[in-house]
């Protein structure tokens, strides 16, 4: 059985970032080339577990691996998606559901169809056109996919495969048709089309609401005390950004066009929410000048919250 990225941490697919930054320490000690001088067997073995931790040390790449939509390199797997056929023609039979297992050799053959719809008497030889039947899948986008647009690689029923342009601003429960990539027709009949509805993941930092991004941006003391100009990310890459003097937890900054493109070409605004983060580490400076600011210690913020 070929190891996955796990096997070769030696950790549980559930295993925390830091179990898994751990595990791959560990490893590296033990494998680097510089320790094991003519060992090719340790050499590749750090190279195994380099690439492991690539994959399973990036949160993303993580999600979208154990989602199956890529493989232990990192490359691009084929979307494994469930289809279902319609029938078209309002004949109330319904829907019949098919796989990805299924091929379309499953379905019921024109004659039999038709026997269905209209009786077996008199089915046979009838020559009738019908538009063929819809198929119906779902397609699985991570955050920025749907955000920023992207083409994704679907396998039908029989085995084909199929690109799909997936425009920017895609939405979650959004409906993606594909005229003419349905069921054949009968009898002549025009083909039904792929109606491939979009599931969009969350992101560990963005929030979309509307046309909108919302974000969190951590700032340091000295930037929120003196301001400055610092860089935000946002979902179609960096932007700098000017931080007020006396910036606080909870200001609200607007970015206006860094939010998602609607099909007009305009674009919503992105929202950063800033939060303030001390250092990790204890500083004997600041806390010296913590120690003998007076209007530090003058200020209550939990003014109001009584009762």
């Amino acid at each position: 059985m070929t190891e996955t990225p796990y096997d070769i941490l030696g950790v549980k697919r559930d295993a925390t970032q830091e179990q898994i930054r751990s595990a791959y320490r560990r490893l590296a000690r033990k494998l680097h080339p510089d320790l094991n001088p003519g060992d090719r067997t340790a050499e590749e073995r750090f190279k195994q577990v380099s690439a492991a931790h690539d994959l399973l040390g990036d949160p993303d790449k993580r999600v979208r691996f154990d989602r199956g939509e890529i493989d232990a390199s990192g490359a691009e797997q084929p979307q494994q998606t469930h289809f279902y056929r319609d029938f078209a023609g309002g004949t109330g039979h319904g829907q019949h559901p098919y796989t990805s297992d299924a091929g379309f050799a499953d379905m019921m053959d024109a004659d039999d169809l038709l026997a269905e719809l209209f009786g077996r008497s008199g089915a046979r030889g009838r020559r009738t056109r019908m538009r063929g039947g819809d198929l119906r899948g779902q397609l699985v986008l991570d955050f920025l996919e749907a955000v920023n647009g992207t083409t994704k690689r679907l396998t039908l029923p029989d085995g084909a495969t199929l690109d799909v342009t997936v425009p920017p601003g895609t939405r979650d429960g959004q409906v993606l048709r594909l005229r003419g990539k349905g069921g054949t027709g009968l009898g002549g009949g025009t083909p039904g089309d792929l109606l491939v509805e979009v599931e969009v993941g969350s992101h560990r930092h963005f929030t979309r609401k509307g046309d909108d991004i919302h974000f969190e941006l951590p700032v340091s003391l000295p930037e929120a005390v003196l301001g400055g100009r610092v860089e935000a990310p946002t979902p179609t890459g960096p932007v700098a950004v000017t931080i007020p003097k006396g910036a606080n937890t909870g200001t609200v900054l607007r970015l206006r066009g860094r939010g998602v493109r609607r099909p007009d070409g305009s674009r919503g605004d992105a929202f950063a929410t800033l939060r303030i983060v001390l250092p990790d580490r204890s500083d004997p400076e600041l806390e010296a000048f913590a120690a003998r600011w007076a209007g530090g210690k003058a200020h209550n913020p939990r003014v109001g919250m009584e009762g």
